[in-house]
């Protein structure tokens, strides 16, 4: 890993910075840069064409027609050349030179880099059985993978959708309310269990039935059904048919991360990185969903796909670049709308082992606050953005919270954390 030293990592205001690419976080440590008076050239480098995009909208409003493409826009065209970025869209970087401090690109160019950002993100994990391919079959990450799945939905009867996670689920509700019966396959016992605790996943599995939506789990996909070249439906482990004219694959993602250990930078599920975001080469960076960092709560390293950490991570580079030297620590969160609920969480939950409700399922609005070894680590809200406010606050001044007083409504939490950390 990175040496600790400035030497590598001081003030590099001056210094040709490369951004390879051009989703959130490589958009935000471009943009960020000048924000903290970095005088050289900054080279932002995108494989889509276009100007730079969020995500999110995706598979929520854009779907359903309440946002169209200028509206996930993160910043107008004349933004770029106001601040001297130059935006390389539709262009791929194929190689990194660490020796010169070059990167190729695929039409043949070379960049020269003081310093290179790896923003390389991640796609989504294909979906290994057979008929995978064919007509039909959709996924969801891209702008142009969200308009060729908003062409089909006109007129669309059955959909089924493989994975129950953010993705998978976000797309249900929005089918749904389109009278598309939808039919949800997941593998494991119920929605979002990597994510979230079995309270939320009960009461999201609960929602989803109630807007009509079936939920099948302990199903595997085993094949995808034909006719004519077209998808037909799924076929299960255990021979069952599901129906459809459209399937959703929402299985997970996998970091991008060939370009990085092509180049001989240490990978594993991610490009790893120090407290700082440097790689085992100091004078390159990765941030946002390819970038697997040390958790200052667990001590472990992990690898999030959120808009709020690659936004982070990107600010944090950027600081650095321009002469601070602050380890990164900000505390993850991650939302999720489906059909009227908000979900919102903010912390990791992994390996808790207790939790406490606040407010009650049946009631649609609720928090659940999860512990490890009595320390406040995660909490879920749904439709109760006050808890999921001030639980950032709690995460991220570690200040302690008892159980008993998360689970009780008649506490003032707001108050207690104020006289808890003024204390």
């Amino acid at each position: 890993m990175a040496d600790s030293d400035e030497r590598e990592s001081g003030d590099q205001r001056d210094a040709a910075i490369v951004v390879v690419g051009a989703g959130q976080s490589g958009f935000q440590v471009a943009a960020s840069l000048r924000d903290n008076g970095h005088r050289g050239r900054i080279v932002l480098i995108g494989e889509e064409p276009g100007l730079p995009y969020g995500r999110p909208p995706l598979s929520k409003a854009y779907l359903t027609g309440n946002a169209d493409e200028a509206a996930l826009r993160l910043r107008s065209g004349s933004f770029y050349a106001e601040r001297g970025i130059e935006l390389r869209a539709a262009e791929r970087a194929v190689a990194i030179d660490r020796v010169s401090r070059r990167v190729c690109l695929g039409s043949g160019a070379e960049l020269a880099y003081g310093h290179l950002v790896l923003a390389t993100g991640s796609r989504n994990r294909p979906l290994p059985v057979p008929g995978a391919e064919l007509d039909g079959v959709f996924q969801l990450r891209t702008l142009a993978d969200a308009e060729a799945l908003r062409s089909r939905l006109a007129g669309l009867r059955r959909a089924v959708v493989v994975g129950a996670g953010f993705i998978g689920l976000e797309f249900a509700a929005v089918a749904a309310s389109l009278g598309i019966a939808v039919t949800v396959l997941e593998a494991r016992s119920r929605p979002m269990s990597r994510m979230v605790s079995g309270a939320v996943s009960d009461f999201f599995g609960d929602a989803h039935a109630g807007m009509g939506v079936r939920l099948e789990f302990g199903a595997v996909a085993t094949r995808i059904l034909r006719s004519a070249g077209r998808a037909t439906g799924v076929e299960t482990a255990d021979g069952r048919e599901v129906a459809a004219e459209l399937v959703l694959v929402g299985i997970g993602v996998v970091p991008n991360d060939e370009l990085a250990a092509a180049a001989g930078l240490a990978v594993s599920d991610g490009v790893v990185v120090d407290a700082h975001l440097r790689t085992s080469d100091p004078r390159i960076s990765a941030i946002g969903d390819c970038a697997r960092f040390p958790d200052p709560v667990s001590g472990g390293l992990v690898r999030l796909e959120s808009v709020q950490n690659g936004v982070d991570q990107a600010r944090c580079v950027a600081a650095r670049l321009c002469g601070g030297l602050e380890r990164y620590a900000a505390v993850p969160w991650f939302w999720s709308d489906q059909g009227p609920y908000k979900l919102q969480i903010a912390g990791l939950g992994d390996g808790s082992d207790g939790s406490v409700l606040r407010g009650k399922p049946s009631s649609g609005a609720f928090s659940v606050f999860r512990y490890r070894d009595d320390r406040l680590v995660s909490v879920e809200s749904v439709n109760r953005p006050a808890d999921h406010m001030l639980a950032r606050r709690l995460l991220a001044s570690g200040t302690p919270l008892q159980p008993e007083h998360a689970a009780d409504l008649s506490v003032d939490l707001k108050a207690l954390w104020a006289a808890l950390a003024a204390a």
